[in-house]
């Protein structure tokens, strides 16, 4: 995967980008992937899983702000949350930002994953790995949505590598069946559905998939610059009220104050989440007509 001096992505057999590095921090095998972390000379340090960049710490703050901020909004009266994968710690602390959030579960398969991550990328995580609301659980987040008890989370956040490997059981009828059990009434649930450039498939099929279980299914975009191919989609199913209408800028910007996120964001702003649904008809033409 990498030579003395670069590092290539191999997510794309016939495309990628590379990364000049200036130290690689660790390169393990655990039992689930090969991962490796490096101090890029542009992007500060990189995560990599199974060859594909998981996360830079120049530019993780567009995909967390977005999958954590968007979902809690529009719900906006989420107490409990459901992490699955996320091991970076990124995700939690967007979610923990939100004064109304009681409770915090983060399921990672792979420890490993949050050791190198606390230890070479500590300031993604943060202070949320000591947080008294945040409840660190290594294990297999399939299981535990299998086994949780029905209404326990208002909303679920799926944070997984693309559907092959150990994030592909992430994407199947039972998974989704079984998130919309343990939701509350009004709960949601979102998820990275892979940039449609070039993987339009997992958008639609991802679709399909939520909405045999869930009432109101969309999509909204995320311009995230290492998920190479454009904006990245990130997918939106409700089983209530939550998802029934489009909130107004007034609304999203009230909701914010409420959660206490707003001017606290590099990305995510009241805007940018009212305009981040308007899909190009590219994506759009991807999100089936149900």
């Amino acid at each position: 995967m990498s030579d003395e001096h670069w590092i290539n992505e191999t997510l794309y057999s016939g495309w990628g980008q590379r990364f000049r590095v200036k130290r690689e921090l660790a390169r393990v095998q655990s039992e689930f992937q090969d991962i490796v972390v490096f101090e890029s000379e542009t992007h500060g340090g990189v995560l990599v899983l199974d060859g594909a960049i998981q996360i830079t710490e120049r530019d993780e703050f567009v995909y967390q702000e977005m999958l954590a901020h968007v979902p809690l909004l529009r719900h906006g009266l989420a107490k409990s949350v459901l992490i699955i994968g996320a091991g970076d710690g990124g995700v939690l602390r967007r979610v923990l930002q939100h004064r109304t959030i009681e409770r915090a579960v983060m399921v990672e398969i792979d420890g490993e994953v949050i050791r190198l991550s606390k230890e070479f990328l500590p300031a993604i995580g943060g202070d949320a790995w000591s947080d008294p609301r945040a409840d660190v659980i290594v294990g297999d987040g399939i299981e535990y949505v299998r086994n949780a008890a029905s209404g326990t989370f208002d909303v679920i956040i799926v944070d997984s590598t693309d559907p092959v490997g150990v994030g592909e059981a992430l994407f199947t009828d039972e998974f989704y069946q079984n998130c919309a059990r343990i939701l509350t009434e009004d709960g949601l649930i979102v998820n990275q559905c892979g940039v449609p450039f070039m993987q339009a498939d997992e958008l639609h099929e991802t679709s399909l998939r939520r909405a045999k279980f869930f009432a109101h299914v969309s999509a909204y975009v995320a311009a995230v610059p290492t998920y190479v191919g454009g904006f990245m989609t990130l997918g939106l199913a409700g089983k209530g009220r939550s998802l029934a209408t489009r909130p107004t800028l007034q609304e999203i910007t009230e909701a914010a104050e409420r959660a206490g996120i707003l001017g606290t964001t590099r990305y995510w702003t009241p805007a940018i989440q009212n305009g981040a649904f308007d899909l190009p008809p590219y994506i759009a033409e991807h999100l089936p007509a149900i």
